[in-house]
């Protein structure tokens, strides 16, 4: 065999490290890799949906609560304006009979200069009575026609949101169906502890947050309502071993939106969860869904399970293993 030059065995070493870094850096090599099934389109329309049926469902509280205010305010002026009605009646019957040229023979038929005083005063009260009692009428009916107007325009309101909900609902099983969608049993506990709820906007929205705060269970970043979750769940218990911000093609993880929590408590396991980490894994699930008005939770997804609010826990049947069909860890993304 003939000897390979030296500037031969050179350029050949060269080409071998060039094909090695042409592989570090193929996007998607194992590091920036998604190991959790699903694609990419899938998780991008969950997000829509759950948005959009959160923010109609906010909306629709929202129109709720100022419709309960408004029929208070409706019911109020109604009786006011019943309770004046008898007096109004009495008021035009006094203007009936007492018009100009009967009030000017009233004063001028005074037996003394006392009298004609005192029945002057007499008349002007009255008048300030009169005047006071037709305003408030005034006022109250006013009142109800516009707290009528306004509870009409909540009630189309309502039925705008219900309508957005719908939709919202529809477009989740549609994307749902990608990894089975079906009706499923799900993880429900009624006995969950209640989580402390996430600060909220005035109007009950949730704040627009990004990733912001140190993440404890890695080197990066979560949101504010990440954490806050998080803090929770280990508050009530759940403390197995958690990650959730990481490097991925796609999803909440890399927004710092999102927790795997392992069944089991030192790692994660390459296999699925049986016995007590499964258990575990369960009693998480529930926890997360009991409290995911309080905590902002988008979706939870558990033993070839997901849950939105929109459409309850339904099949996940992404092929693969454990990690992808989530066998071995509760997956949380946060809205």
């Amino acid at each position: 065999m003939a000897a390979i030059s030296p500037r031969r065995c050179t350029a050949l070493l060269a080409l071998l490290a060039a094909a090695v870094t042409v592989v570090l850096v193929v996007p998607g090599s194992p590091a920036f890799a998604d190991p959790e099934g699903g694609t990419k389109k899938l998780r991008a329309n969950l997000e829509a949906a759950a948005k959009g049926y959160d923010q109609a469902k906010t909306k629709l509280a929202a129109s709720k609560k100022r419709q309960t205010q408004l029929t208070a305010t409706l019911k109020a002026a109604q009786g006011r304006a019943a309770a004046l009605t008898e007096r109004v009646g009495q008021v035009a019957n006094r203007s009936y009979q007492m018009g100009r040229i009967s009030t000017v023979m009233l004063l001028l038929n005074s037996a003394s200069p006392d009298s004609f005083v005192e029945r002057v005063q007499g008349l002007d009260m009255l008048a300030q009575v009169d005047s006071s009692t037709l305003a408030d009428y005034r006022a109250d009916i006013e009142t109800t026609r516009r707290a009528q107007a306004a509870l009409n325009a909540e009630i189309a309101e309502q039925k705008k949101q219900v309508s957005v909900m719908a939709r919202k609902k529809k477009q989740a099983e549609l994307a749902l169906a990608e990894v089975g969608g079906g009706s499923a049993g799900g993880f429900v506990n009624a006995s969950s502890a209640a989580a402390k709820p996430a600060p909220r906007n005035s109007d009950g929205s949730w704040p627009k947050e990004s990733c912001t705060v140190d993440d404890p269970t890695s080197s990066g970043c979560i949101t504010p309502r990440t954490l806050h979750a998080y803090e929770e769940a280990r508050a009530d218990g759940y403390k197995h071993y958690t990650v959730c911000w990481s490097q991925r093609s796609s999803g909440e993880h890399p927004k710092g939106r999102a927790c795997d929590f392992s069944a089991n408590a030192s790692t994660f396991k390459d296999a699925t969860a049986t016995g007590s980490d499964k258990s575990y894994g369960d009693s998480l699930a529930a926890y997360l869904v009991k409290n995911a008005d309080r905590l902002g939770v988008m979706y939870v997804i558990w033993y070839r399970q997901i849950w939105m609010p929109s459409t309850g826990w339904r099949s996940y049947s992404a092929s693969g293993g454990p990690s992808v069909v989530h066998t071995n860890h509760v997956h949380l993304s946060m809205l």
